[in-house]
């Protein structure tokens, strides 16, 4: 009886761990979307991502942002589920669904709200502050909105190229394009908006401390060793575990890591073995 209760109670607990993680996430992509709708896409801000090539793309070819962003998600969506699979895809797929949706909401609020475009360098921060806010609560509730990481991923997966040189090549081409259209400055701005959002996005998911220390539980011992040593470039140790449950020897991979590279080195862990 007693067992019975303990059950309940932890069930309970679960479902309004999930409801509070859905509702953090519905948050974060609708303010995301109002931040694009009432400032990035009217100061043309290309920061990087599917929102700068929409705004690209409308002023290049006037072709609809929200158009743009729409195919692009569905695109994303699509080359995820094919190279990294079913189980990787589900946690970007509702909320790169909502984004549009939201972003197609918001673009009626546009008019109600008038915000002074002159002062571009306190727009840049408050950009970079507001979508790091957002950013960071996304991922910590395990959602992803998709978009441009999704090739940084396959890339990973296929060429062990690091997320974070793929992303940084492919957002710096981004901004250039930007900055030849929209003017040198708005490559300064670009990259103020960027710092700000990953200071933000790594306080939130990891904290204040500059190194975090990972534990690993896996059967592909010796790519993830070999991956953390090689291509990432920091020590591993090997520690002997035993299962409580069932009493099983098992190894564990020990590494000292920086907080910058802790969401780089998880998702490329998650790749090489999907179980993780």
């Amino acid at each position: 009886m007693e067992e019975n209760k303990i059950k309940n109670i932890v069930f309970e607990e679960s479902k309004m761990s999930t409801v509070n993680r859905y509702i953090q996430m519905i948050i974060s992509v609708f303010i995301l979307a109002l931040l694009y709708n009432v400032i990035i896409q009217p100061a043309n801000i290309t920061s990087g991502g599917i929102n700068s090539i929409a705004i690209l793309l409308k002023h290049l070819f006037r072709i609809n942002t929200l158009l743009t962003i729409s195919i692009l998600t569905v695109f994303f969506i699509i080359i995820s589920y094919l190279f990294l699979g079913k189980k990787k895809t589900r946690g970007t797929l509702i909320a790169a669904i909502l984004y549009p949706v939201f972003v197609y909401i918001t673009s009626f609020l546009r008019p109600l709200i008038n915000i002074d475009m002159n002062d571009m360098l306190m727009i840049s921060i408050v950009v970079g502050v507001i979508s790091g806010f957002c950013n960071g609560l996304l991922y910590k509730t395990g959602f992803s909105n998709g978009g441009l990481p999704v090739i940084s991923q396959i890339l990973n997966k296929k060429f062990k190229i690091p997320m974070g040189k793929s992303n940084l090549v492919i957002n710096s081409i981004i901004i250039l394009i930007g900055g030849y259209y929209f003017g040198l400055n708005m490559i300064m701005y670009a990259i103020i908006i960027n710092y700000i959002n990953s200071v933000i996005v790594d306080k939130i998911m990891l904290g204040i401390s500059k190194n975090k220390s990972i534990y690993i539980v896996t059967k592909e011992k010796e790519k993830i060793k070999k991956f953390i040593i090689e291509d990432m470039k920091h020590s591993v140790t090997i520690l002997k575990g035993e299962g409580a449950y069932l009493n099983k020897k098992e190894d564990v991979i020990l590494s000292i890591i920086p907080t910058r590279e802790y969401f780089e080195i998880t998702e490329s862990i998650k790749l090489i073995d999907p179980g993780k």
